[in-house]
């Protein structure tokens, strides 16, 4: 028997529908870019959203080569494919079918991501999620997850859910985070069923379809595409329908409300912060405590 779908009082409805933007990045892996740096503010505490997936090996074959971040966690949701990660905190591990990678770059660490396969689908999404100032130095962090290591459920409605963070229905996620409580689901929907999901109500929300398509309130929100979920006041949660099977991730998180500066692969809170980030990169001390910066735990 599955769980019983929560309800919801005042749903949220869609504020808008964003189709993404075709970039390259990496050593030119093709990827449909739909949280951009100009929704930073209004999606805080994300600060990015890729979605990659091709049958085509030279769409990613060539990977993501060594890179520095600092101030950010990244996640890595493979869905299909293997991808090999090293890092220069020593971290090593292969992403497969189902599996998560969770990394929190904290004050800094230089990785890469390269495919383990020379043809076939690959497929996934890579999330960045910003980190409280108090934060920002702390000690890099990174974990794996096989796809069996991801809570799930089901539903009397038939939607098959996988808990990649926060909690769903009861259902603890594989990673908590308190500063930002993010929510992380991937929901599986037949044909005609319902998945209603509590929100708090100041987090900030989106829905990604990624197969068939999907209705919030009479929203269509096809494949390949974000709706933001409107902040409603007085709104508990978000109800997704399925005229046709579908799947989608569901991602909510409480906004830190401090300023964001980016370049590049940095992310801190101010322009001092980033050139600092710059001059230690170039100085091989990314990942080293300096300037009496104190690591979190």
């Amino acid at each position: 028997m599955g769980i019983t779908s929560e309800k919801i009082g005042t749903v949220r409805g869609v504020e808008r529908i964003i189709h993404g933007q075709a970039v390259m990045d990496g050593a030119g892996v093709k990827i449909n870019r739909v949280l951009t740096q100009p929704l930073q503010r209004r999606l805080d505490p994300f600060l990015m959203l890729d979605n990659f997936g091709s049958d085509e090996a030279n769409d990613y074959i060539a990977g993501f080569p060594d890179h520095p971040h600092r101030g950010f966690e990244t996640v890595t949701y493979m869905l299909t494919g293997r991808m090999r990660h090293r890092d220069s905190a020593g971290n090593e591990g292969l992403l497969t079918n189902g599996g998560v990678q969770w990394m929190t770059a904290g004050r800094g660490v230089i990785h890469s991501e390269m495919p383990e396969q020379e043809a076939g689908l690959m497929e996934g999404f890579q999330l960045w999620l910003n980190l409280p100032a108090k934060d920002k130095m702390r000690k890099p962090w990174y974990k794996d997850f096989q796809a069996g290591e991801i809570p799930s459920f089901e539903t009397d409605a038939g939607a098959k859910v996988r808990v990649i963070a926060g909690s769903s229905h009861g259902v603890a996620g594989a990673v908590q985070r308190e500063v930002t409580e993010p929510l992380y689901i991937d929901v599986e929907l037949p044909a005609g069923a319902s998945f209603s999901q509590l929100l708090p109500a100041g987090h900030n929300a989106f829905i990604y379809t990624y197969r068939g398509e999907v209705k919030v309130g009479d929203k269509a929100v096809p494949a390949r595409s974000m709706a933001i979920l409107a902040n409603t006041a007085g709104s508990d949660g978000v109800t997704v329908t399925a005229g046709e099977a579908s799947r989608f991730i569901l991602i909510a998180g409480k906004p830190l409300n401090e300023p964001i500066v980016q370049y590049g692969p940095f992310v801190m809170n101010s322009q001092e912060e980033i050139f600092q980030a710059v001059n230690d990169f170039r100085a091989g001390q990314l990942g080293e405590e300096a300037h009496g910066a104190a690591a979190g735990q």
